[in-house]
């Protein structure tokens, strides 16, 4: 509902572009230019390692023994987070506390996966960058802040009839029932806080709240430069957790929890704050801005568009996938 009024947009793009996968050429060294069906393990492989969260990548079907044995030999501790190698919007994202949760994740997930240390910061925020070719420095043009679906104890109720009583949180009830159910039995403390979910996605129950405003050159340095050390990255959206804003625009304590590509939304838009409006100039401003990017890159590098059969391909897979992951 949001998309579907502006896609006419999108589709006059795409006939200047003689492709409506224009997209693909936007970061040449992400898979279809980090639109869809782009593995995680690849693009952590281009970021520096200082920069994120030590990751292991495991196919799909690995004996647990052999996992634990990896984990032992690399000295992983728990608790970890486990999620699929190509995924999206937070699905089948878990913090694993201990081996049995772990191998009850191994057993279930039919793609591959990727453990990953857990990040202790608790603050999140996207901030999404964009790169002209030939600039010497990229922008900063837009920053979401991440709420976690969170509990208040009142003393009273159980953790499941707050729940209850929050419209946002009600809709995750389904899958909390499946995932915490011993959680939603516990009657907190007045005033005590509980974290459901620990992952800030839309999907998930977080909040998102437009940062926008806390751009500054200082932070806009932070981040330029970090991405400019990630090759051929141009267009896309960091997930970050950091330990506080002051360390941040200093460039120390934060790790980079996901780096997406040209299928990256400006997230900030989903702040309750805003209008419908707001939201589709914000997706058409940064839908020119892939295009401008797309055509410059294919112009000065020789680079071709994915074709319209290769496109299909592409979303066919995709959507076979989500189905595995759902």
């Amino acid at each position: 509902m949001v998309y579907a009024p502006i896609i006419i947009y999108w589709l006059w793009l795409g006939l200047k572009a003689r492709s409506f996968f224009f997209f693909s050429t936007a970061n040449p060294s992400i898979e279809n230019g980090g639109f869809a069906m782009e593995s995680k393990k690849k693009i952590y492989d281009l970021i520096p390692q200082q920069y994120y969260p030590r990751t292991l990548f495991f196919r799909c079907g690995t004996n647990f023994n052999v996992v634990t044995d990896e984990l032992v030999n690399l000295n992983f501790e728990y608790p970890l987070i486990a999620k699929p190698d190509i995924g999206g919007r937070g699905v089948q994202v878990k913090l694993v506390h201990n081996a049995h949760e772990l191998s009850d994740y191994v057993k279930q997930i039919k793609v591959d996966y990727l453990v990953q240390e857990y990040v202790i910061f608790q603050n999140e925020i996207g901030v999404f960058y964009y790169r002209i070719p030939g600039d010497p420095v990229g922008q900063i043009s837009g920053i979401v802040g991440k709420g976690f679906l969170t509990i208040t104890g009142d003393g009273v109720s159980s953790v499941e009839k707050l729940v209850v009583k929050e419209p946002r949180y009600l809709l995750q009830l389904p899958v909390l029932q499946k995932t915490e159910a011993e959680q939603l039995k516990k009657i907190l403390p007045y005033g005590e806080k509980l974290i459901l979910v620990p992952y800030g996605n839309h999907a998930r129950g977080a909040k998102f709240i437009d940062l926008s405003h806390k751009i500054t050159p200082r932070l806009n340095a932070v981040i330029d430069h970090v991405c400019r050390q990630v090759p051929d990255f141009y267009f896309g959206r960091l997930d970050l957790m950091y330990r506080d804003w002051e360390s941040l625009e200093q460039g120390k304590d934060f790790s980079i929890v996901e780096l997406n590509g040209a299928g990256s939304e400006p997230t900030h838009i989903y702040d309750p704050s805003h209008s419908i409006f707001f939201a589709w100039r914000e997706i058409i401003r940064h839908w020119r801005l892939l295009y401008r990017i797309s055509r410059i890159n294919k112009a000065n590098r020789g680079l071709k568009d994915m074709s319209y059969s290769e496109g299909v391909v592409m979303l066919k897979k995709n959507s076979a996938y989500q189905k595995l992951v759902a």
